[in-house]
């Protein structure tokens, strides 16, 4: 049986969340072996029924914890934050999974903040993914919820984070306009190439990418055919 993403109380077609949502069950639903897909629909029809706390632990939360077993490791994202969408967990919620579960429901949560988290109360999360070691969870931090709420501040070190670690800058979502003539950005992004440079070791190409969008002229291509990173340096 395909079922239709379950939409939280309260929410209307219209919701942003719904298309990804709904691409991202279709998928995974084209993906998975039929049991795989037989126990997903039985624990999203769970989920939404009973999304509250029931006893120590609701019972979605428990599906959380099956999912890598049930529908394998290359789904088991997918799968959880249909989960969590399902449950129509809020804040406090996604706090108790993040901070119960192992590194990959972790993850999950975090790539579900968009969907379920419309202001910053979830922040907290994404600043204690990037606090840690685990470049997965850093990228994982930097979606879309984060380019809404975190502040300048922090979002810069991000970035640089990425940087140190070896995070693709690609995974930072609005990486290009958030960079935009930000000056600060663009002074610690040279400190940082100078220090390299001065003890021989190679600067990052990422490095010169995100320097390229810092600038104040950054702009389309222009009739010349000139662009906004044909070989400016700093």
């Amino acid at each position: 049986m395909n079922h239709h993403p379950h939409a939280p109380h309260g929410s209307t077609a219209n919701h942003p969340a719904e298309p990804a949502l709904a691409a991202l069950h279709a998928r995974l639903n084209t993906s998975l072996a039929p049991t795989a897909r037989a126990w997903l629909d039985q624990a999203l029809d769970e989920a939404a029924d009973h999304p509250g706390t029931h006893g120590p632990i609701s019972v979605w939360e428990l599906r959380i914890a099956e999912a890598g077993r049930r529908c394998g490791p290359e789904h088991a994202d997918a799968a959880r934050v249909l989960l969590l969408h399902a449950a129509r967990a809020d804040p406090d919620a996604l706090a108790r999974v993040y901070r119960q579960g192992t590194a990959a429901e972790r993850r999950a949560v975090l790539h579900a903040l968009p969907h379920l988290v419309p202001g910053p109360d979830a922040l907290p999360l994404v600043e204690d993914a990037l606090r840690t070691n685990d470049t997965r969870l850093v990228a994982a931090a930097l979606g879309p919820y984060a380019a809404r709420h975190l502040d300048a501040h922090t979002w810069r070190h991000a970035v640089l984070k990425c940087l140190f670690t070896g995070v693709p800058v690609d995974v930072v979502a609005d990486l290009a306009p958030r960079a935009h003539a930000d000056a600060e950005l663009a002074r610690m992004l040279g400190d940082y190439a100078r220090e390299r440079t001065a003890a021989d070791r190679p600067v990052p190409e990422d490095l010169q990418r995100v320097l390229a969008l810092t600038e104040p002229t950054a702009a389309p291509a222009g009739p010349c055919g000139t662009s906004r990173t044909s070989g400016k340096e700093s």
